[in-house]
């Protein structure tokens, strides 16, 4: 069934109320979530492209700049025509979970708070919360609270996996 031509499409979406969108057809529905879906993918295609293609142009001058600013990391500032380029290197710092367990272990012995030093965080993975016996998951109830995630809602042709 075609549609007439004032149709909203993609772009007319961020223009329109929440609630006029809801009450399109559900055929239209289904057409603009596929359609924003392909967008979405195409842009983030696009995307990686055009970082690719800035990390070609820029990386080697970014290094040598940080380089002589004596950074490893960070952001550093150069010009490139009217333009300025700003290339960040965010630092990324990853703990050894067994050592750092071990370090606070030795701060607790020696008499010192090891909250002084670290942060210390417990979690508990659902799929093991799940297999455990009754008895041990009622005593760690008053522990957990479950929150709602955020709803997703997918419109599917019946009868299709398109």
């Amino acid at each position: 069934m075609p549609f007439p031509a004032n149709t909203p499409t993609v772009d007319d979406l961020p223009g329109l109320g929440l609630q006029d969108i809801a009450q399109l057809p559900v055929e239209l529905l289904a057409i603009l979530q596929r359609d924003v879906d392909e967008r979405i993918k195409r842009d983030k295609a696009a995307k990686a492209r055009l970082d690719g293609a800035l990390t070609v142009r820029y990386a080697t001058r970014a290094a040598e700049e940080r380089q002589a600013a004596g950074k490893d990391t960070g952001t550093i500032r150069f010009d490139d025509g009217d333009f300025t380029v700003v290339a960040d290197l965010p630092k990324r710092v990853d703990w050894d979970q067994d050592r750092l367990a071990a370090m606070v272990e030795r701060i607790r012995t020696a008499g010192d708070d090891p909250a002084q030093y670290v942060d210390i965080a417990f979690k508990v993975p659902e799929r093991k919360y799940a297999a455990w016996p009754d008895a041990i998951r009622a005593g760690f109830e008053p522990a957990r609270t479950v929150r709602p995630g955020t709803l997703k809602i997918e419109i599917v042709p019946q009868g299709g996996d398109q």
